[in-house]
């Protein structure tokens, strides 16, 4: 077993993972319960597998990572405009933003790599997918796993039908082209996509839900569609117990415990 499967094992544990996010500054700035990293880096409870976040915040995001029994960190590599959505892009253009190297001097763990396609130009796909490539390529001669994050264009927009199937193609390229796990939208065929990938899927939580009780829902959903554990940010953050709600997201994610039960006993809305 190699570098990059001990980490990742690791973060596995012997079934699901916890992920917590919250890189969301790297394209939104400062959101609620994100303003300040450190104080968020506080609500992060630590039987929690990772974290995600920005490459310039590992350094402000310390606490997280010292003691013996620690979350892993995992460190988002590119930035791409799919995300920007309070600037009004209109392509999907994804850059370099930080040097595996030094995001690995800087305590990385694992990275995460985005990918979107379909962006109504195949130049654009092709630098896209150039980005992919080059940055997971200099992960693996590190040693470290590489998440790759399948983003689709116009999301918002598609049908639920169509969303499937452009995350079901997406996925597949993505571990295609060599990531060790993926990270995604939860589809109305979910089955299909965590099926149809020789990887670790990883299902994200995306926009806040209006309760806890349905964060939890839509997280039991996707582990029961075969996802090998949820990617949650907003709904993990922006809550009044940061702390409880992702102690019952792993009784739910990694126990298959049943969300009445948790909800109960956590006391959460």
């Amino acid at each position: 077993m190699d570098g990059r499967e001990i980490r990742l094992q690791r973060m596995l544990g012997d079934g699901r993972a916890v992920i917590i996010a919250f890189d969301h500054g790297l394209f939104d700035g400062p959101i609620p319960g994100m303003q300040d990293l450190r104080k968020t880096a506080a609500n992060v409870n630590p039987i929690v597998d990772a974290v995600l976040l920005a490459p310039g915040m590992l350094r402000h995001c310390h606490s997280i990572f010292a003691s013996p029994k620690r979350p892993l960190s995992v460190v988002r590599l590119n930035w791409n405009t799919v995300y920007c959505f309070k600037f009004n892009y209109l392509s999907a253009k994804s850059v370099y933003s930080y040097s595996p190297e030094d995001a690995f001097r800087e305590g990385m763990d694992i990275a995460l790599v985005s990918l979107t396609l379909q962006t109504g130009s195949e130049e654009r796909d092709a630098a896209n997918v150039e980005v992919f490539s080059s940055l997971t390529t200099a992960c693996h001669r590190l040693g470290i796993p590489v998440i790759g994050e399948y983003f689709p264009t116009g999301h918002a927009n598609m049908s639920s039908e169509e969303l499937h199937e452009d995350i079901l193609i997406g996925s597949r390229v993505v571990a295609e082209l060599g990531a060790d796990a993926i990270k995604t939208f939860n589809t109305c065929k979910f089955e299909e996509v965590t099926s149809s990938c020789p990887v670790p899927v990883f299902g994200l939580g995306a926009e806040k839900t209006s309760t806890q009780r349905e964060a939890l829902e839509l997280a039991a959903s996707e582990v029961q569609a075969g996802a090998r554990g949820v990617v949650f940010g907003r709904n993990a953050i922006q809550v009044p117990s940061p702390m409880s709600f992702q102690a019952a997201l792993c009784e739910v994610v990694k126990d298959s415990a049943e969300v009445d039960d948790v909800v109960n006993k956590h006391k959460l809305a």
